[in-house]
């Protein structure tokens, strides 16, 4: 079921209702609600992978109670029993046939052709890198004692399958939302205000703003070789704005409708295009995923501390994973080692953890020059980033790049995107350093706004349009 479609029109006032004044009154009825409110939500996609997601929740539900009562070898035993199953259903629908296709080529390569049967036809369950993901971090907290296990199937089966950010994140710790499962709650006015301030600005930013910018990022993808580099630098923006209004919108949705239902989630995206370095777009952007790597392979490695050849080497390994994690393609493994180059730089002269308490324009109404050259330089690098991100292939990726940079001259197509990349950035600078948008307004001013927005979705609304992030 896609946020923005008809369906879950009606599925959310509908589970609202039953759930704040049907089933209230009892905690674990109330949290069967959200889990079978969340397999329905999964079901209307493809009803067979709900399977997947009940095997998944089964085995980390029984190693997660059986870890603590072992001895250390049996608890490492029983750790890497759930991290092999996660990262082999992972493996197999997600990557199966990115190897078989590879090892294809390799033997084609040196001459000897391998019957295309070999290829497998299997679909990618929408979602699946986000769940695997959340599920396995609970073993690994219980692991190293950072949480208890729980003995509530209902509550962990609902913090697994939990139906707002189910298909596209945040990935959600145990630490954070588990517990908010397992206790009581009150509706709150105000949270539910704020959560339906999030709802429709996400809708906008997905609807208005990444819809109407998708045909004309397709168009330039797909006919590069017509356009000249300056036309190509606007298709590379475009999609810089595209997949962050896409991605960031389905967060700041999901959040909003956990934020109806008494749940806090964490915060996914905070204004990364106005980073002024490489480091810090990596704190604002996809924050659920960067740390979960963070924590969970980066400092296992040794992070920063194993010595400058070793952190170099995390540094590397972080990114080209990171990379991989959304795609079987070449080119997201070449996005990620790019991505660690671009950040190298950083590490080694130290700077990698400036503006770490600061914003853009922290104290001023403008941003400084100085802020405006590192804003614009370090956009700049990640929008060519975008290049291998979006391209089809990596051969693709380097001759649009070519055509990009040495082709210079003025666009004479598809400049009318530009008209919604400009509200965006002046309304995303205004709200910056706020990202659960609590800004405080006159209530008529909020009211008009209000109306603006959701007059301006339903103008552009366009049902058939998919998220970017569901193939991840």
């Amino acid at each position: 079921m896609l946020f923005n479609s008809f369906e879950f029109l009606l599925f959310l006032p509908t589970v609202f209702v039953l759930y704040w004044f049907v089933f209230n009154k009892n905690l674990r009825v109330q949290n069967s609600l959200i889990l079978v409110s969340s397999y329905v939500f999964y079901g209307l996609w493809d009803y067979r992978f709900l399977s997947l997601i009940f095997l998944s929740t089964i085995v980390d539900y029984f190693i997660g109670l059986n870890i603590l009562k072992q001895d250390s070898e049996k608890k490492k035993l029983f750790l890497w029993g759930s991290i092999l199953f996660n990262l082999g259903v992972l493996g197999f629908f997600k990557y199966s046939n990115f190897f078989v296709d590879s090892w294809v080529d390799l033997f084609s390569s040196v001459g000897y052709e391998i019957e295309s049967v070999w290829i497998l036809n299997i679909i990618l369950p929408v979602g699946i890198s986000f769940y695997t993901f959340q599920t396995m971090s609970y073993t690994i907290d219980i692991y190293r004692k950072e949480i208890q296990p729980t003995k509530d199937f209902i509550s962990f089966a609902s913090f697994v399958s939990f139906f707002p950010q189910l298909v596209a994140g945040p990935i959600e710790r145990a630490s954070n939302l588990l517990p908010q499962i397992l206790k009581k709650r009150y509706f709150n006015y105000s949270q539910g205000v704020q959560g339906l301030r999030l709802i429709l600005w996400g809708m906008f930013k997905k609807v208005v703003i990444a819809d109407s910018l998708a045909p004309i990022v397709d168009d330039i993808f797909s006919n590069y070789q017509n356009f000249g580099g300056g036309t190509l630098w606007l298709g590379a923006i475009y999609f810089s704005f595209q997949i962050y209004c896409d991605f960031s919108g389905y967060s700041d949705i999901a959040i909003g409708t956990a934020k109806l239902f008494g749940f806090e989630l964490m915060s996914n995206f905070k204004f990364p295009y106005f980073s002024r370095n490489i480091g810090e777009f990596w704190r604002r952007w996809h924050i659920s995923l960067s740390t979960w790597f963070r924590d969970y392979l980066y400092i296992p490695l040794g992070g920063s501390k194993a010595g400058k050849w070793k952190s170099i080497r995390n540094i590397f390994v972080i990114f080209l994973v990171s990379g991989f994690w959304h795609g079987a393609n070449w080119t997201f493994l070449l996005w990620g080692l790019f991505h660690s180059i671009l950040f190298l730089p950083s590490f080694i002269f130290n700077t990698n953890r400036n503006y770490t308490s600061s914003i853009i324009g922290d104290n001023t109404l403008l941003p400084r020059p100085k802020e405006f050259f590192q804003v614009g330089t370090t956009f700049i690098l990640i929008t060519i980033g975008w290049v291998f991100f979006r391209s089809e292939t990596i051969g693709d990726s380097f001759v649009y790049l070519d055509k990009m940079i040495f082709e210079i001259n003025f666009p004479t197509a598809k400049t009318k995107g530009i008209l919604f990349l400009i509200p965006l950035i002046l309304i995303e600078y205004i709200i910056r350093g706020n990202e659960r948008l609590n800004i405080k307004v006159s209530q008529n001013l909020e009211l008009l706004i209000s109306i603006v927005l959701i007059i301006t979705v339903i103008w552009f609304y366009n049902q058939s349009s998919g998220f970017i992030y569901f193939q991840f």
